[in-house]
């Protein structure tokens, strides 16, 4: 059997991705871009539980913990999160998600939410290294910005 060249392989490839017609095969489905957002979601309560733990005493507060923990929210605010909530991605349009409709007829202010939950984790990872009483509050208001976009653009758990 001959050995594929660089770019035989490159070929290949890009006529998978391509497809027989031509047609992008990238193209992301509503069902992909919830899957997408959870995993985000999931993602942030990782980092969370722990400075929530540590904020309320139920984990022993580690500086250099929690400061990773803060950093990496952080670092997840330079994702472009706009591909993960198409229009029709809602939980009457798409079992297995509890994005309420609303999101996209008042679109405004959810990214105002988003930005306000942005503001507040960029406050946490500037405290969060130095000590519980600059942690407590930090940690606080970022549960009080996801609580406001979740109580209004979130169906109540099943």
């Amino acid at each position: 059997m001959k050995t594929m060249t660089k770019g035989t392989l490159a070929a290949l490839f890009a006529a998978a991705v391509l497809g027989a017609a031509g047609a992008p095969a990238l193209a992301q489905s509503a069902e992909d871009a919830v899957k997408a957002r959870q995993a985000d979601m999931r993602l942030r309560v990782h980092y969370l539980a722990l400075l929530g733990g540590m904020a309320k005493g139920a984990i022993p507060y580690d500086a250099g913990k929690a400061q990773k923990a803060a950093d990496s929210l952080k670092a997840m605010l330079a994702l472009d999160r706009s591909r993960m909530w198409p229009r029709g991605s809602d939980s009457f349009s798409i079992d297995g998600t509890r994005a309420k409709p609303e999101i996209w007829d008042n679109l405004p202010d959810f990214v105002a939410k988003g930005k306000a939950n942005g503001a507040a984790i960029m406050e946490l990872a500037a405290v969060a290294g130095q000590g519980l009483d600059a942690l407590r509050p930090a940690v606080g208001k970022v549960g009080q910005t996801c609580s406001a976009c979740h109580k209004q653009y979130r169906e109540p758990e099943q």
